[in-house]
């Protein structure tokens, strides 16, 4: 059965919270800054940690006057801008659970979302208040930014219902509750490609155990400042940078989003040593002229020391990790060489398993030897470095684990002959290719090699002999993507081709390219194959 913490267990964080770590941090850096805004128009902003702890100890004594009792969900749907942090860690500190949607998410998408929390109240920024609003219904009320991460509004927010507003002097005697490592604390919503998104409930301690290795692992120090990007409602940017830069006791320099052109001159304009980038990011930067000299040490994405890293002249340690195990499960080394474009190897922290069988115990399953690739399994323990349940689905957090506790990620690995690790594909993203297993990351490996491609998928398309067939999705670089039909891309479409019947079998060949503008993006920016693949079924009249 799955390791799960009670109460009387020794572990790290006994009798500490995240409160207990935002009051650390006030004491031991009060002056020091923690949180810089930097919009893409106006000042920027900046918090220090003896600013940012007062800041949340008054909008927590807000939430409190107007209603929001330790233990209730509020609904966080916002795009990066500083009062998403402010809210998720005012929640923390008077014992709410924050609830991060996808900024991205519609009507029905949200209304799930605050239905299966039992969200009491909600945060929205103007350009969703009307959304948040109409889908939310059982809301007891709504708090407004007064702009759009950044950007001015269009409708100006009333006073009462504007953030600012949930603002009230901290009672001294009951405003600091006390410390429970394994109450509650977050929610964040997984995709749901094939179902209803499950809400994976983290623990205090899971936010702990999240900020402290995330530090460890990245080699974070108080003098680091990291550039944060990605959407605060994601793993990635509230854990492995927001959190671990807590820990650390460094600074976290927060963009609306991802901005090419805007990128080297905040890095250098903050000294910006520390990043956590994507695909679509370095691709992107590729296009950007990189300063003789800054600041960057390392940075963090899916692979190890990719051939970019000479470009940029920057080490990338690689990682693999999920919302469920908040932090890396798989990581690179800061200090030492990685198998370039490895994930890295098991993380000490957690106990890692490739098997060829994830429909088994783990114990009864066969372990993949050096050269294969196989279903990753990891165990730890629940409530601490792993997610605590899947709220209000008992069913869902039980068929996660084997009958050990080990939790079934959904994700293929691979073995490499010096024990390093590589990602192979997500469970759905195999194709059953007249009884061959055909991995969509294998092909698009071969085509992101091609001259003039700028990002690529594969997905199924089912086949009335073969079961099922790749279709390969290719968009061109931004400025060739005006006249897909031009001859410039008619010849790439031939190169990838060609580089699919030199280096794959028969078989694992696309047997349709197509080029796109853009793809459909879920979280990350990562391309959003579901809609590609309903995109095919719907061509096809399934």
């Amino acid at each position: 059965m799955p390791v799960v913490l009670s109460s009387t267990d020794l572990h790290p964080f006994t009798g500490m919270d995240l409160p207990w770590l935002l009051e650390e941090r006030a004491r031991t850096r009060r002056d020091h800054v923690f949180l810089i805004w930097a919009p893409f128009d106006g000042p920027d902003q900046t918090w220090t940690y003896g600013q940012f702890h007062a800041r949340i100890t008054r909008i927590a004594a807000g939430l409190q006057q107007r209603g929001v009792k330790p233990g209730d969900s509020v609904l966080i749907h916002l795009d990066n801008c500083p009062e998403a942090l402010l809210a998720w860690y005012a929640c923390a500190w008077m014992g709410a659970v924050a609830v991060t949607t996808n900024a991205r998410a519609v009507a029905d998408e949200l209304s799930y979302y605050a239905d299966h929390c039992g969200a009491v109240a909600g945060i929205t920024q103007p350009r969703f208040a009307e959304l948040v609003a109409a889908s939310c219904k059982g809301l007891k009320w709504i708090a407004v930014t007064g702009d759009d991460n950044g950007e001015a509004a269009v409708h100006p927010v009333q006073a009462a219902q504007h953030f600012d507003a949930i603002d009230a002097t901290p009672d001294p005697v009951h405003s600091r509750r006390a410390a429970n490592p394994l109450a509650p604390c977050s929610v964040q919503f997984t995709s749901g490609t094939t179902s209803r998104p499950k809400a994976v409930l983290w623990t205090h301690a899971n936010a702990l155990w999240g900020a402290r290795i995330n530090a460890a692992h990245e080699d974070l120090r108080p003098s680091d400042v990291h550039l944060v990007f990605l959407p605060l409602f994601h793993t990635n940017a509230q854990a492995y940078s927001i959190l671990a830069t807590l820990w650390a006791g460094g600074t976290a320099v927060v963009q609306p989003r991802f901005s090419a052109s805007r990128f080297w001159a905040t890095s250098l304009k903050h000294r910006c040593s520390w990043t956590s980038v994507i695909p679509f990011a370095v691709k992107a930067l590729l296009q950007q002229e990189v300063p003789k000299t800054h600041h960057y040490r390392l940075w963090g994405s899916a692979v190890s020391e990719p051939p970019t890293d000479a470009h940029f002249g920057i080490k990338t340690m690689g990682w693999w990790g999920m919302t469920e195990t908040i932090t890396h499960g798989i990581v690179g080394s800061p200090h030492l060489s990685n198998r370039p474009l490895s994930i890295g190897r098991p993380a000490p922290e957690y106990e890692i398993a490739v098997v060829d069988d994830d429909a088994m115990p783990v114990r009864e399953a066969r372990s993949v030897e050096p050269g294969e690739g196989g279903y990753l399994m990891v165990r730890g323990v629940r409530g601490l470095s792993m997610f605590q349940e899947y709220l209000g689905n008992a069913r869902a957090t039980a068929d996660g684990f084997d009958v050990d506790g080990w939790f079934k990620t959904g994700d293929r690995i691979n073995l490499l002959d010096d024990g390093s690790l590589q990602f192979g594909d997500r469970s759905k993203d195999m194709l059953k290719v007249g009884g061959e297993n055909v991995a969509a990351s294998e092909i698009e490996r071969v085509v992101m090699q091609v001259p003039g491609v700028f990002e690529c998928a594969v997905v199924a398309k089912k086949h009335p002999m073969l079961d099922e067939v790749p279709v390969l999705f290719v968009r061109p670089f931004p400025e060739f993507t005006a006249r897909l039909d031009s001859p410039q891309n008619r010849a790439l479409k031939e190169r990838a081709a060609a580089a699919c019947v030199a280096q794959l079998a028969d078989f694992k060949r696309p047997v349709e390219i197509r080029l796109v503008e853009d793809f459909p993006r879920s979280t990350l920016e990562k391309i959003a194959k579901a809609q590609l693949r309903l995109r095919i079924e719907r061509e096809s009249g399934r």
